[in-house]
């Protein structure tokens, strides 16, 4: 292993800036709380819409659609999810020229699906949706919770990138890069990431062995090879290779989407 010339080094840093940036973006475009955006054309007016799946609990969730035509209308249906709820059903009708949606605020946790199909008056139907959406609510969490919790699960993910690259490269930083991601990945996952939980869904930990939760699991997951990587990184000819392993393990981590099987509440287990 051997040190890198400066351009090297900016050269490597650079393409583990592209990886990580490329995985922030895939997983703000593949994520359960990226709204479903939409447009259809009614009678000649091009219809914008944007239907919600993520709301604080502070409010109902309110989304208007603009439509100049008022003889178009709109069906909205609802149901908590994970109830006994029956359907409730309501014709919706252009009012100063949009159409307003409002989906009653649920606890921390609470989800709700829901539909809207748009109606012209002359027959012609408008789903705006393939299949029922889903929309979680969460609690507000404080700045001072969030940002710290972002920035080090961020900068976990580029030096961890980096790592790999520098174990792939046989450079003689990759234990060090390794330790610095450890470290961050346990402050950003496992300390500030229960708080921003606690925050949004009441609950510290929601992942094994408690639940379900794969924000939860995977970062458990990926903490416990960074730490085998650093035990294993000890010992003659075998660090390199858990280096990469550890690196490739929390690309792929990354790449499932944030908040899949987050925390719901089950509501047919509550009083209804």
């Amino acid at each position: 292993m051997g040190r890198f010339s400066k351009s090297k080094s900016f050269a490597l840093w650079t393409l583990a800036v592209i990886i990580t940036l490329s995985s922030v973006v895939y997983q703000r475009i593949t994520g359960p709380t990226r709204p479903v955006r939409g447009k259809v054309e009614i009678r000649g007016e091009i219809v914008k819409y944007k239907l919600l799946r993520t709301h604080d609990i502070s409010a109902d969730a309110v989304m208007t659609i603009l439509v100049p035509d008022t003889s178009v209308s709109a069906v909205f249906q609802w149901k908590r999810f994970k109830s006994y709820d029956q359907w409730t059903i309501d014709t919706l009708r252009v009012s100063d020229n949009k159409i307003t949606i409002i989906v009653p605020k649920q606890p921390p946790a609470g989800k709700v699906i829901y539909d809207v199909t748009l109606f012209d008056g002359n027959g012609g139907i408008y789903p705006l949706s393939e299949e029922a959406i889903t929309i979680r609510f969460k609690g507000v969490v404080p700045l001072i919770v969030l940002l710290p919790h972002v920035l080090f699960m961020f900068i976990a993910m580029l030096i961890g990138t980096r790592t790999g690259i520098e174990a792939i490269a046989k450079g003689e930083k990759a234990y060090r890069y390794a330790l610095i991601t450890t470290v961050l990945l346990f402050l950003g996952g496992l300390i500030f990431g229960p708080l921003v939980q606690k925050f949004a869904f009441d609950a510290y930990w929601t992942g094994w062995p408690f639940g379900h939760d794969l924000t939860d699991n995977k970062t458990l997951i990926s903490f416990i090879f960074w730490l085998i990587a650093l035990w294993q990184g000890k010992k003659p000819g075998r660090g390199r290779t858990w280096f990469i392993i550890a690196s490739v393990v929390q690309l792929l981590i990354y790449l499932v989407p944030h908040s899949v099987l987050g925390s719901e509440i089950d509501y047919t287990a509550m009083n209804q």
